[in-house]
């Protein structure tokens, strides 16, 4: 009781001393910070919504925390959820690690479990103008992480707002963690829910619609915005939470659910073969099976997948390709999702969905990598990469438009030596990410005039919409999307032909999708 007591008045202290830095809010106290270089932003960088999954509650839904007067040391990042740190040569790891989860010791290549991951990991960051208050009442910008349900965090450099915040004080960004791979969608036999990390992201949300206007945002205008894998999940909320989305808006940058294949292991047999091969062997009894795997240490579970997905060699007629991604189980993920819009069982709100214009750049295999012999990008097979995210984008919206809904596009064109340091990347997948969050300087110096205005036409044209995603942008001139115009529909283009913003066709941008015309990787 006294060491808690000590705690406790250690943090108010400090809180104190640095200014109103600690928050109540239903949950707990949380002392946070000023940034260390945007003192006009506070941050809140770990900010528990859920118990820990470890132990027997690991593979069951999340747990909200409990209201409470708790108080919490906010000022340093949580764990990550666990998660392998792949051996195998990319991007994002010989690159632009900028992109992977970092504590400025992590080994990016360590083809082992990654040290600073846990089951205890339900958290989010939260970023704010210095002197919002709870009657502040603005927009959130509720992010949350791509990494193909594999990797991801809080802690990502290329994913950090604080510049952003800074400069428009005008705007509320939340981060946050969820369970991945294995241990976010285990697809077990025992299990009535497959798809947990999806279910975490519904927490999340649901916490910051209950908590948010403590730190300054507006509970009704909240956004929610993934990348990637995050957009494919905001996408999945999107359908599976439409009598009650909370959102009052959704961002999918580089993802939607439409043209996306779904694990298809309706038999179970990935996790009964890891679960095999780490001593767990009750092929026929899936009560067993996971009584005995909740036992088997996060690290082992982890690095036996990490390193099996790694080695494709290993995969034989007897020893299978191993996946865990969302499944459709028609609760949270659905397989037919046009059935899904003939019925109206999507939200009906407004959806912002960009690409970038060379996705498979940084997707396709890494030269030198075993099996590829190219120096440079392998063109097919980033092509075939880049067609799938493009036209699930142009699907997607001409799906929307069906329904009656609006949607906003666009193309992110910019090609910048800091973040596209090799001459084949060009507009990659992710490569608007560090411009949007302003976090285009953190390695490689700090970009041309060019660069930094074009981040700050991108940040300012996404707050418009967070501000009022039916009408905001159409003041900047941002005209939603109608594939039925004779243009094939709108679509802003940014950092392209010297320009921060121009105005591309759909024509441009996705008739390719329907067979029609060609595509300009580099336009």
């Amino acid at each position: 009781m006294i060491t808690y007591i000590l705690f406790t008045l250690f943090l108010l202290s400090r809180a104190l001393a640095s200014g109103d830095l600690a928050v109540r809010a239903s949950t707990g106290i949380y002392a946070g910070q000023l940034n260390s270089n945007f003192s006009s932003v506070r941050e809140f960088l770990n900010v528990p919504y859920g118990l820990s999954t470890s132990g027997s509650r690991r593979w069951l839904p999340p747990k909200k925390v409990p209201s409470s007067s708790k108080h919490y040391d906010s000022t340093k990042f949580p764990p990550s959820c666990s998660q392998y740190v792949s051996r195998i040569k990319s991007v994002y790891n010989q690159v632009v690690p900028e992109y992977q989860i970092y504590d400025g010791s992590e080994n990016t290549t360590a083809g082992l479990f990654a040290e600073t991951t846990s089951e205890d990991c339900l958290s989010l960051g939260v970023w704010t103008p210095a002197d919002a208050t709870s009657a502040s009442s603005l927009p959130v910008a509720l992010f949350m992480t791509g990494g193909g349900f594999v990797t991801g965090g809080v802690q990502i450099p290329y994913q950090l707002p604080q510049r952003w915040v800074s400069r428009t004080q005008g705007h509320v960004v939340v981060t946050i963690n969820y369970r991945l791979n294995i241990m976010g969608f285990p697809n077990a036999a025992g299990l009535d829910n497959q798809n947990l990390g999806l279910l975490d992201q519904r927490l999340a949300l649901e916490w910051v619609r209950d908590n948010i206007r403590y730190f300054g945002g507006d509970p009704s205008a909240i956004t929610l915005w993934g990348q990637s894998a995050g957009s494919a999940s905001t996408d999945f909320q999107n359908y599976a939470f439409y009598h009650d989305p909370i959102a009052r808006a959704f961002f999918m940058q580089s993802g939607t659910v439409v043209n996306r294949t779904n694990n298809l292991d309706y038999d179970h047999t990935n996790f009964t073969f890891v679960a095999k091969k780490l001593g767990c062997n009750f092929p026929e009894d899936g009560e067993s099976e996971l009584k005995c795997m909740r036992k088997v240490p996060v690290s082992l579970i982890e690095n036996f997948v990490g390193q099996y997905q790694d080695n494709t060699t290993l995969v034989t007629p007897h020893q299978p390709a191993i996946a865990f991604t969302p499944i459709a189980d028609e609760k949270v993920v659905f397989a037919n999702v046009s059935q899904r819009y003939a019925e109206g069982k999507v939200s009906k709100a407004p959806a912002l969905m960009s690409t970038c214009a060379d996705e498979g750049a940084s997707l396709s295999p890494y030269p030198g990598t075993p099996g590829n012999s190219f120096t440079g990008v392998n063109q097919t097979a980033a092509n075939i990469i880049t067609f799938g995210t493009v036209c699930g984008a142009a699907w997607s919206s001409t799906l929307r438009h069906a329904a009656g809904l609006v949607s906003y596009r666009y193309q992110y064109a910019g090609n910048w030596s800091n973040v596209s340091p090799l001459p084949w990347m060009g507009p990659y997948h992710a490569s608007d990410l560090p411009m949007i969050f302003g976090a285009y300087d953190v390695a490689r110096g700090g970009g041309t005039e060019l660069e930094r205005e074009t981040s700050a036409t991108m940040e300012d044209y996404l707050l418009a919409f967070l501000k009022d995603p039916y009408d905001g942008p159409k003041k900047m001139g941002w005209i939603p999307f109608d594939p039925t115009a004779s243009n094939g529909g709108t679509i802003l283009r940014f950092g392209a032909d010297g320009k921060t913003v121009q105005n591309a066709t759909g024509h441009e941008v996705q008739d390719w999708c329907y067979g029609n015309g060609t595509y300009d990787f580099s336009p």
